[in-house]
């Protein structure tokens, strides 16, 4: 079993920036690929971006791709979603998972561990 913990939410202004971290600990987290979606009320949790196990392939949902980035350090056990450009439609709970299976990268249904998840608000 693995722990998740996402840090880094908060208030910011249309235009800025914040950096999510998502701290791992439990199983062997280097082995894995991570994603992160994000959930806002009344809608469903969607994809954001994801990252493979090497860091060496990663995954973003169109409407973040060119704004956010995914990364990982290994030797943290923690994976960093960076988003810049922040819009008010970003704002969400974030929240980071775990993937110990094949499957694709994009489906909620695919990953196996999650954390508490983080709130980002961006104000206009």
């Amino acid at each position: 079993q693995v722990q998740l913990v996402e840090s880094g939410g908060g208030l910011v202004q249309a235009g800025g920036s914040l950096r999510l971290s998502c701290a791992a600990s439990g199983r062997t987290f280097s082995r894995y690929g991570m994603g992160w979606f994000r959930q806002a009320p009344g809608e469903e949790r969607e994809f954001v971006a994801a990252i493979s196990w090497s860091g060496g392939t990663t995954y973003y949902a169109d409407s973040v791709k060119g704004r956010f980035t995914v990364s990982r350090d290994n030797t943290k056990n923690t994976v960093y979603l960076q988003m810049n450009s922040l819009k008010p439609e970003d704002t969400a709970v974030y929240y980071c998972a775990v993937k110990y299976n094949s499957g694709s990268y994009y489906r909620v249904l695919d990953y196996d561990y999650w954390g508490q998840g983080t709130q980002v608000t961006v104000s206009s």
